[in-house]
């Protein structure tokens, strides 16, 4: 256990308290892809969520037509005032295109539909439906901060399974990247993004003006865009982290399609272009040597730190790991990130008519319009009151 302070307010978990903090003004938003009623970690989410019983509930759902009424079948199973956003459904697909925001999408653009409903309240918890160790303290943990005067917040933990160290992603590609950076930038974005200790964990809370002024790539790299926005609404004074302990979650391959290896060129693309936007530009000829030289001593610590804890440690693995993240260090083809919700040619009601619509369609899932006063904050888990 460690009391250090980084240039951001670090929470740690001395105690293991659960704070006061404003659940009742809080929203929270769940994205979740099509085999989410199937696993048990979504299940405990929900219930844990019953239990805090926030103001409501967003579940961001990307998923297959037939998936969608079963889905809906199922969240209706809990005591959570909630709304579903169908993320891909053919109305919500169509209102997309007509704004200019069409083409493929994916976690960011899901979890950035539903902070535009979200948003109409005075606090967000963002966080992902996989975790199989969530508790009632995380939220609370999450929130404690913005009650205090920060405007954004983000988790860290440990991941620790199967005897080994995962986070690999973050371990392998984001923190040397940003050791490298940081040997050549003195900007203070780099000094920023430097600062966290789980920078691509997906728990993360915001003030509602935040999530209004956020912009994050469509598929993944939303937790690094995220931190651009975050930097510059709140900067370091306005930022926080929370420790939440050991988390366990579903793992990926390094390779194959939306493996690890593909997930840090969207990573790498929406770090590069929240660097650049903050005025950094960096050498990227010489980037990816540096990166290596990083990872590899990054690497050799993991290993220390694996030996003397009795955990598994397989280091050619992991330097195999850096050689499969080096493509992703590169100039980022251009900004992909999608607008303000302030900026953007749509409102979030017409987002909430459109998936009632899409969901409507679906067989064996009633109209909302018979079942609610269409008051979005009405009822119990229907369609507008449903991640």
């Amino acid at each position: 256990m460690e009391y250090v302070q980084e240039r951001i307010s670090t929470l740690h978990d001395f105690t293991d308290t659960v704070p006061d903090a404003p659940t009742d003004r809080a929203s929270v938003v769940v994205p979740m892809t099509g085999h989410a009623h199937t696993s048990h970690a979504a299940d405990r989410i929900l219930r844990t969520l019953e239990e805090v019983d926030p103001a409501r509930v967003v579940v961001a759902l990307r998923a297959d037509a037939p998936a969608v009424a079963a889905i809906h079948d199922w969240l209706a199973g809990y005591d959570i005032s909630a709304e579903t956003i169908w993320c891909n459904g053919p109305r919500v697909n169509e209102l997309l295109e007509e704004a200019g925001l069409g083409g493929p999408g994916g976690k960011g653009r899901d979890v950035w539909l539903a902070l535009g409903l979200a948003s109409a309240g005075e606090y967000i918890v963002v966080h992902d439906a996989d975790s199989e160790t969530y508790s009632n303290r995380h939220i609370n943990r999450l929130l404690f901060p913005l009650d205090h005067g920060h405007s954004f917040v983000k988790g860290y933990y440990a991941r620790i399974e199967r005897n080994r160290l995962y986070g690999r992603l973050f371990r392998l590609f984001y923190a040397p990247l940003i050791r490298a950076l940081s040997q050549r930038h003195a900007a203070p974005i780099v000094s920023y993004l430097d600062a966290f200790r789980y920078a691509l964990a997906g728990e993360m809370a915001m003030t509602a003006p935040l999530a209004r002024r956020l912009r994050v790539p469509p598929g993944w790299g939303l937790e690094v865009g995220s931190l651009g926005t975050a930097f510059e609404v709140g900067g370091f004074e306005g930022t926080a982290q929370i420790d939440l302990g050991v988390h366990k979650h579903d793992h990926r391959s390094v390779g194959g399609s939306e493996g690890l290896e593909d997930m840090s060129v969207e990573v790498g693309a929406s770090l590069f272009s929240v660097l650049e936007a903050n005025g950094v530009a960096p050498d990227y000829e010489s980037l990816g040597e540096r990166y290596r030289a990083s990872a590899n001593q990054l690497v050799d610590q993991y290993a220390t730190d694996a030996a003397f804890n009795g955990l598994d440690h397989d280091s050619a693995a992991e330097r195999d790991q850096v050689e499969a993240y080096l493509p992703a260090v590169k100039s980022p083809a251009g900004d992909t990130r999608l607008p303000a919700w302030t900026d953007v040619p749509i409102e979030p009601h017409a987002v909430r008519t459109a998936t009632r619509a899409d969901i409507s369609d679906l067989d064996g899932v009633p109209d909302p319009d018979r079942e609610s006063n269409g008051d979005a904050d009405a009822g119990r888990v229907d369609l507008d009151t449903d991640r």
